[in-house]
């Protein structure tokens, strides 16, 4: 028996369909269908501005409109157009709309607890659904730049740091690491990007300052879920074209040869291998590329 990927993804929809109760005519029990309802989630999330919120859900205008009615006649939301510009919409949640969205939060979280208790390897569930949401939201992903003690950032380099722990011989010690400052990955010095993808941080990369006559790409890290997509590539861009902002015009970085990828990776955008330019304990392949 042959079973093809265009049945296995059919199959995946289905279950999806079903699990989510995308065709139920009372999502949740609350009374209205899903796409309603992710409406008034999206409004709580995204702010007031309809044509952000229209981007986000990546609904026609038509088919938004209908939805904000059908909440406006509930008494879950106002409409207003913006003073400055008639143009523009807003729409805010009413003090019932607000209770409303708490309780949608409230069973959603309950039933994605269920969902988890109920299979055997949660873990692997929930990198199965990292990965499949990465795949259909890359499109969707944004590159932010940050302070490097921000909350997303520090998420992000405590992944990193976790996985060079498990993937370097003798571990990792960021205290034994030459650590970057992060005035050094600040403007005017330099800058730090996350990538973001529905609120979850994907990735990062941070371009450090040396005042030697050059710069360092810094803590180049990409979620497990999104490699393969081009999300490293864009980081890496995204430093690159900062540096050229700050008139910095060669760049320099270091890696292990435990993370074979990340070497492929610059090979591939064109940075040149170079001898040891650093005395930190853990790089042993080194790279340089000139700006444009």
């Amino acid at each position: 028996m042959t079973i093809s990927p265009l049945t296995r993804i059919r199959r995946f929809n289905r279950a999806v369909t079903t699990e989510v109760g995308a065709l139920d005519t009372s999502f949740l029990g609350r009374g209205r269908p899903l796409g309603i309802a992710r409406v008034l989630h999206a409004i709580g999330h995204f702010g007031s501005d309809v044509s952000v919120i229209r981007k986000h859900l990546n609904l026609d205008k038509a088919t938004l409109s209908r939805s904000l009615k059908t909440l406006e006649q509930d008494a879950l939301i106002t409409l207003t157009t913006d003073p400055n510009d008639g143009r523009k919409r807003h729409a805010q949640l009413t003090p019932d709309g607000q209770a409303e969205c708490a309780v949608y939060n409230a069973l959603s979280d309950q039933n994605a607890q269920n969902l988890l208790a109920r299979h055997p390897r949660p873990e692997a569930l929930l990198a199965a659904m990292d990965l499949v949401a990465s795949a259909l939201s890359v499109d969707r992903l944004e590159l932010h730049r940050c302070d490097p003690r921000a909350e997303p950032a520090v998420y992000c380099l405590g992944e990193y740091y976790a996985e060079l722990e498990r993937r370097f011989d003798r571990g990792f010690d960021v205290s034994l690491s030459c650590d970057p400052e992060a005035d050094d990955m600040l403007p005017p010095n330099g800058a730090f990007y996350v990538a973001m993808s529905d609120g979850l941080p994907q990735g990062c990369c941070g371009l450090k300052g040396t005042g030697k006559g050059y710069a360092e790409i810094k803590r180049l890290w990409v979620a497990p879920s999104a490699r393969g997509l081009g999300v490293a590539q864009r980081l890496l861009l995204a430093c690159e074209d900062q540096a050229r902002a700050l008139t910095i015009s060669l760049l320099r970085l270091d890696t292990n040869s435990a993370l074979p990828e990340a070497a492929r990776l610059y090979n591939k955008e064109g940075w040149t291998q170079i001898d040891r330019f650093n005395d930190d304990p853990y790089p042993d392949l080194f790279f340089e590329k000139a700006l444009c």
